[in-house]
């Protein structure tokens, strides 16, 4: 198990235009050449916008989005022609595949917080796909088969016990609260990540902890 501290994190955005940004992964000017992806997975960004704020239209492709709002309410518009509310506890899929282009804005008068994961596909290409589920039930997977994972979303009540799926691949966040997995006592912005996983499970705090949890095929490291 390798574990990343929140504090490891690349920092980003423009603090002056109310952006606020956490990288785990080498991102625009913080290039890493051995962090550039674990698995699928090619980023995992923390995102803190003020009300008013947001990313103005940017184009993406040949990959997917995935988006998890902790606080606050997000809006999304994309050149496909959708546009919708994400708000805490909806999971939201964007595949740009050959290419498509997008707004997120915290057009809200409150705080908004999400976390935004970046995965490779197998296939490059194809029509852009948007999806987003309203209420995902806790530990309902999310499956997104173009790049062989499936997400876990899990709510844990204090001392709850919950068993991390055994793959190729598994990557833990945790967004909020506190969990330990193994010997390593994980806070908000802590991540994980395991490779070969075997029977391993992950233990609430006092407080209770809200965790993601990627599930990856072997197949799915490029």
């Amino acid at each position: 198990m390798d574990v990343r501290r929140a504090a490891e994190r690349y920092r980003g955005g423009e603090p002056e235009a109310g952006i606020e940004s956490w990288h785990a992964f080498s991102f625009g000017p913080h290039y890493d050449p051995d962090n550039l992806r674990f698995g699928a997975l090619i980023a995992c960004n923390e995102e803190r916008l003020a009300p008013g704020a947001g990313f103005d239209e940017h184009p993406h492709s040949h990959t997917e989005l995935v988006t998890w709002v902790v606080e606050g309410e997000l809006t999304h518009r994309d050149s496909a022609g959708h546009e919708t509310r994400v708000r805490s506890g909806d999971v939201q899929r964007l595949s740009s595949a050959a290419g498509v282009r997008h707004v997120e804005r915290n057009d809200g008068d409150t705080p908004l917080t999400f976390v935004q994961m970046w995965l490779a596909p197998r296939d490059p290409g194809g029509d852009p796909v948007y999806e987003i589920v309203h209420g995902i039930a806790d530990s309902t997977p999310y499956a997104v088969p173009e790049a062989g994972a499936m997400l876990h979303v899990r709510r844990l009540t204090a001392g709850e016990r919950t068993a991390v799926p055994d793959a190729a691949y598994v990557y833990v966040h945790v967004v909020r609260g506190e969990v330990r997995l193994g010997d390593a006592e994980l806070g908000p912005g802590d991540a994980v990540r395991g490779t070969g996983a075997r029977d391993l499970e992950l233990v609430a705090g006092a407080g209770g902890a809200e965790v993601l949890v990627w599930e990856m095929a072997a197949d799915s490291n490029g």
